[in-house]
């Protein structure tokens, strides 16, 4: 049996967040029931592909607020997510149990200057300083949405799933993905032994062309790792030099094959030596 049999979990979410943090909770075993306005989830419009994957085995219902009262799958749910901003599920005037989790998904918390400001997941990374190192570039995932969002609901609920076993109470949780996307990175607040660390300030851990247009990752952090590597290399004399912000000569060596071959050479030769590879690639490799 999955751990979270048994529990009914009303999804009122939309987009990105709630509906992966549901999915998370299917995954475990939860029985959910996506209940959608009358238009619908946008992303069953923009990309009816990442909607299925986000929503399939879920019981999607229509509810129209303004005209309907709130479904029985709402009413009884033990664990409800929303999205709204704050004060939109007030409005509702839906009756929950004494016993229902409820869990909000918020950009910026309850409370706060910009609570009822609208936002997506960069504007939230903005605001946590997550973006300080890589400005104007872009992350290529979403982390305020997945992470500080959809992953900390999740977390969040099992421990007041836990909770409500020892006390029969349920709990209103308030998840801000700003303020969780900054728990990702307080713990740098004081400075880092090496500045630009994450984002190629150091020629041990970073990105690096091949000969065929395809990369490699290294993360050869510790001593021995980076010995590793410089062995096999037949670069001995970058040893030393494995903190150092611009390595040319090794960047260059990179350029000299494929990734394959580079692979063949690296991988599982405990050089923390890995390839970039395409969504697909990852797909296959980790199905």
């Amino acid at each position: 049996m999955q751990p979270l049999a048994g529990v009914t979990v009303a999804d009122l979410t939309r987009y990105l967040p709630g509906p992966f943090a549901s999915r998370e909770l299917l995954r475990l075993g939860a029985r959910v029931v996506k209940i959608e306005p009358p238009d619908g989830d946008p992303v069953a419009h923009t990309n009816p592909a990442a909607y299925r994957a986000l929503n399939d085995g879920k019981e999607i219902r229509t509810w129209d607020a303004r005209t309907e009262p709130a479904p029985d799958a709402l009413r009884h749910a033990d664990v409800v997510l929303e999205g709204f901003r704050p004060g939109v599920w007030e409005r509702l005037k839906v009756d929950l149990p004494e016993t229902t989790i409820l869990c909000s998904i918020t950009g910026f918390g309850a409370e706060g200057p910009h609570a009822r400001d609208a936002g997506h997941d960069l504007n939230y990374l903005g605001y946590a300083g997550a973006l300080e190192d890589t400005a104007p570039a872009l992350p290529p995932i979403q982390v305020a949405d997945l992470g500080a969002g959809a992953q900390s609901a999740v977390i969040e609920v099992l421990a007041a799933l836990i909770e409500r076993g020892r006390t029969g109470r349920g709990a209103r949780i308030v998840v801000s993905m700003t303020h969780g996307s900054h728990r990702f990175v307080a713990h740098r607040l004081h400075g880092e032994p090496v500045p630009r660390l994450l984002t190629g300030g150091a020629a041990c851990y970073r990105i690096y062309e091949t000969a065929d247009g395809r990369h490699l990752t290294v993360a050869a952090l510790e001593p021995k790792f980076w010995h590793n590597l410089c062995d096999l290399l037949g670069r001995p004399d970058l040893i030393e030099r494995a903190f150092d912000d611009d390595v040319p000569e090794l960047a260059a060596l990179f350029r000299t094959r494929p990734q394959r071959e580079w692979l063949d050479l690296l991988e599982g030769k405990d050089t923390c030596v890995g390839p970039v590879l395409t969504l697909s690639e990852a797909a296959d490799q980790l199905a």
